[in-house]
């Protein structure tokens, strides 16, 4: 558990903004580039002109696919129906080490389309080097169904904030993902050669034994730590009681780590046959839930109405952000889509005002630049208008 013992956030944490921000063929900006001083980011504009699209350009300094979860093909800019360019994001941050730079977009001159990375202008092996240096949390009007939709979003949702918290979690799960897709394909194969080689299953079975289950016990201890967050009281938001279910954090409930591994491995073996014939495999971290309770009304979050369940996934972000500049020295860059316009006043008010005692950079967007006001001068305004940005 982490201590938060009611320090004043902003001795906590130092700043971590984006400074510098330039769009090359991305989505509806054929090129944009914004020079910013730090503070919090307010884009208004009517529907349709561009607001999120600058969001996600910035969900892409960070490691994952985005906010949107989006083909990289489709991110480029579109003309006739048709891709003209590659996409690419490039920008300038600073942290409490010093300034960096990232750059990011679409491969454009390989047949399978994959994501570059450059961090100070050298190449990266992929997206999940930003990790450590860009942690970056969103929330968006797609997320508001997240207690009623498929696990899969919930633990999306849940491996997002893990991965701020823990760098290291988004390569676990990238390896066994992968480890994943390979066993799959062998079992598919096995099932039509006349029989897979059982020690090169036996080998990915035991990579995703021990990466299943340190992803497991990652979820375990975030969801402790943010339950925690959200219990120290984060103005009148409703404070979260979070937790991870399934066959693999029951065995680690059970028993050590190295335990619940040889459970894991024997588990995945014994479905040999199964998942040969239905593809995919029938046990392992990738079929766990996040559950969600409000703490004060003992309700889990599906049996909120629609306003509860937005303040409780704020308050769940933003005790996350607390997390980070506790762990890390400084809070994360925080993405929320057309977040104001579905609270009142009270709760508008508090969000600034705990944006402003983590000293985060938060990216705003919304059609209504009035509900942005008590921001004052603490952010900065801009308005858009069809791929084209002015300050109002």
């Amino acid at each position: 558990m982490l201590p938060l013992d009611g320090a004043p956030l902003t001795e906590l944490a130092a700043h971590f903004a984006v400074t510098g921000l330039t769009l090359t063929a991305f989505r509806n900006y054929e090129r944009m580039r914004l020079d910013l001083d730090g503070r919090p980011v307010v884009l208004t504009g009517s529907n349709g002109a561009g607001k999120t699209n600058i969001l996600e350009a910035i969900s892409f300094l960070g490691a994952g696919r985005g906010l949107r979860s989006a083909r990289l093909i489709e991110v480029d800019r579109q003309v006739s129906g048709a891709s003209i360019a590659p996409w690419a994001v490039a920008a300038v941050l600073e942290n409490p080490m010093g300034r960096f730079e990232v750059g990011t977009g679409r491969d454009g001159q390989s047949l399978a389309s994959r994501r570059i990375v450059r961090i100070d202008g050298k190449p990266q092996s992929g997206p999940a080097a930003l990790a450590e240096r860009v942690p970056v949390l969103w929330l968006t009007p797609a997320q508001d169904r997240l207690f009623h939709d498929q696990p899969g979003s919930r633990r999306r949702f849940l491996d997002k904030l893990v991965a701020v918290l823990d760098p290291a979690h988004a390569t676990r799960i990238s390896e066994y993902e992968k480890s994943m897709r390979e066993r799959a394909r062998l079992l598919r194969d096995g099932r039509l050669n006349g029989g897979a080689d059982a020690s090169w299953l036996t080998a990915l079975e035991h990579t995703m034994a021990t990466s299943g289950i340190a992803i497991a016990a990652a979820r375990q201890l975030a969801a402790a730590d943010l339950t925690q967050a959200a219990d120290s009281g984060i103005g009148p938001f409703p404070a979260a009681l979070i937790a991870v279910v399934g066959e693999t954090e029951t065995w680690l409930d059970e028993g050590p780590a190295l335990a619940a591994e040889e459970r894991l491995a024997k588990a995945l073996a014994d479905c040999r046959q199964r998942d040969g014939e239905h593809g995919g495999a029938g046990v392992g971290p990738h079929r766990s839930d996040m559950v969600v309770e409000h703490r004060d009304r003992a309700l889990g979050a599906a049996q909120l109405s629609t306003g509860e369940q937005k303040t409780l996934l704020i308050s769940i972000i933003l005790g996350a952000a607390r997390l980070q500049a506790t762990l890390r020295g400084f809070a994360p860059i925080i993405l929320l889509d057309e977040v104001a316009a579905h609270l009142d006043d009270t709760y508008r008010q508090a969000l600034y005002q705990e944006i402003a005692a983590l000293g985060a950079q938060a990216w705003m967007t919304g059609v209504d630049a009035d509900l942005f006001s008590g921001l004052g001068d603490a952010a900065q305004f801009f308005k858009v208008d069809d791929g084209a940005l002015k300050a109002p």
